[in-house]
């Protein structure tokens, strides 16, 4: 009796979802979503969500990662959201935010695409997700080096799990970490 009790202590133990770990919390923001209502971290209490950070006319690997989150639009059940920031809001305005938007089919009930002042999200980036930024040195395909990570944060804005473009689960690790919160 006492084997079968243990054998069942293993299996079940073998059977519960891993913790995703907490990294660190999204400090506060206000920014302007493409359809000009200001959003702030607070909209996003109580949804799980996955940020990222792009600029519309990047020619390294902005397209791919917008691709990446369009694809985990269909992926995620509705109640997750995806945010995007643009990391050159002086020419990322609402307007042709909505227009990059539109390539990548993005639901605007669950995909944001927000811009702001350059600092805010410099500092948001750097400092608040813990991802690099430099809008002083780039090349002339991508003149601002940026972040590639996707970033799981839960419904209390705190970081769960960091993925990179590079490695080819990364959206499946994403659609199961997000499933376990």
């Amino acid at each position: 009796m006492r084997q079968l009790s243990v054998l069942l202590l293993v299996v079940l133990a073998g059977c519960t979802k891993p913790n995703v770990p907490v990294y660190s919390t999204v400090p506060d923001f206000t920014l302007t979503e493409r359809s000009n209502r200001m959003i702030t971290r607070k909209d996003l209490d109580g949804k799980i969500w996955v940020a990222d950070f792009i600029f519309t006319h990047c020619g390294g690997i902005c397209p791919a990662m917008s691709a990446n989150m369009e694809n985990l639009q269909a992926r995620l059940p509705k109640e997750v959201m995806l945010v995007s920031f643009t990391v050159d809001p002086q020419n990322d305005t609402p307007a042709v935010l909505t227009e990059y938007a539109k390539r990548y089919h993005a639901d605007p009930e669950r995909w944001l695409f927000l811009t702001g002042n350059i600092d805010a999200i410099q500092k948001l980036s750097i400092e608040g997700f813990k991802l690099g930024m430099d809008t002083t040195f780039g090349t002339e395909i991508e003149p601002i080096t940026h972040s590639s990570r996707f970033v799981l944060v839960d419904r209390e804005g705190r970081i769960r799990g960091y993925y990179g473009m590079d490695d080819a689960d990364t959206l499946d690790r994403i659609v199961a970490d997000a499933s376990r919160l």
